[in-house]
Order: structure tokens, then sequence, then C-alpha cells
């Protein structure tokens, strides 16, 4: 083969796995629009749905009011997803974590976390890309580095039903099949009846 017709194809094949072609594992399904997930989490307890009554928005108060959130939610296993709208893999995630909230939200606690973020981009993000839970702003990454989302984004990490940290897991989830698993092994968490 002619080097250019080498480059070419090179280029061609590398265009098309960063487009997304050749059945990437992230696309998982349709993401639930808000009024799918408000229904399917209709019946969560009164902790959960607090959180869900916060779809999508920006909580202040950095570490304090973080750790009064968890505090309020023992009993319920939590999934903190620290992550920023400048952040390619963490965008990449996000459809990954708007399906499985809402498959698991009656039972497990989502919050996330905004990490040093121009509130605005971050606002742009979400108006386009609806979860059912808020996110912590946490301009400075002092929420972060307290709950050891230190190495980089997007970090999640997993708390128990005693609020104990459980396990961190670094790096983006690709599929939902990925993070289930370690919903289930972290979090004891089953789907939503």
């Amino acid at each position: 083969m002619r080097p250019l017709a080498v480059l070419i194809a090179c280029c061609t094949l590398a265009a098309a796995s960063m487009a997304g072609c050749g059945g990437s594992d992230a696309d998982s399904g349709s993401v639930p629009t808000p009024s799918e997930a408000r229904a399917a989490l209709r019946g969560a307890p009164p902790q959960l749905r607090a959180l869900h009554e916060q779809a999508s928005e920006l909580l202040p108060g950095g570490t304090d009011a973080f750790r009064r959130r968890l505090a309020e939610l023992r009993g319920y296993p939590v999934v903190v997803n620290a992550w920023g709208s400048w952040c390619g893999p963490c965008k990449e995630e996000f459809p990954v974590f708007q399906r499985v909230a809402v498959r698991y939200g009656s039972g497990v606690a989502f919050v996330g976390l905004d990490v040093t973020d121009p509130v605005g981009d971050a606002r742009d993000w979400l108006r386009d890309h609806w979860v059912s839970y808020p996110s912590f702003l946490d301009p400075d990454s002092k929420i972060a580095r307290s709950v050891g989302a230190t190495v980089g984004l997007p970090t999640t990490v997993y708390f128990d039903r005693d609020g104990e940290r459980a396990y961190a897991h670094q790096g983006p989830y690709r599929d939902d099949k990925a993070l289930e698993a370690d919903l289930q092994r972290y979090a004891g968490a089953t789907p939503n009846p």
C-alpha cells in the first residue's frame, strides 16, 4: 500500500473511533427524560426523594453542607460522582449516570461534585444533560479531597449504609453494566422494584 493510502486509512479509522463509530459500549440506550425519571423514582423514601427534588441543581455550602447531606443519608448507600463540564471523560460517562441513577435511585443516593468548574459552564451542562440528583459546587476541590477523589476526574466514591467510604473508582464508567456491577459490589444495591 502506498504511504499516502496508509495515512488516509489510519486517519479514517482514528476519526471513526473518536466519533463513536464501531459499536462503543458507552451507548447502552437513551437517557430518561426528566418526566420519565420522576415517574420511575416516585416511590423513593423521603431522604432519597429530597435528592430527586434537587435534580440537576448546583448546591453551595462547601464541605460542611456536603458532610451534613451525607449524614442525612445514613442508612442508604451513597455514590458520589466527581465531574466537571470541562472534563471530556466526565462528559462521556454522564449518560451512564443519567440512566443508572434512575434505575437504582429508589435505594441508592447519588450525589455529584462539580469540581473546579465555572458555575455558568456547569449550569449550562446540567441544563442540557439533566440528572436525577444534585451536585455540590466544589470550586477549590476541597470536597473532592475530603472524600479521596484526588487523582483526577471523573472519580466515583462509594459510601456504605453507615457512611463509611467503601471504594473509589478512578476514571469514567464506559457502560451501564460496569457501574451497576460496582453498585452491587460496593453498595449492595439492586435496581428499583
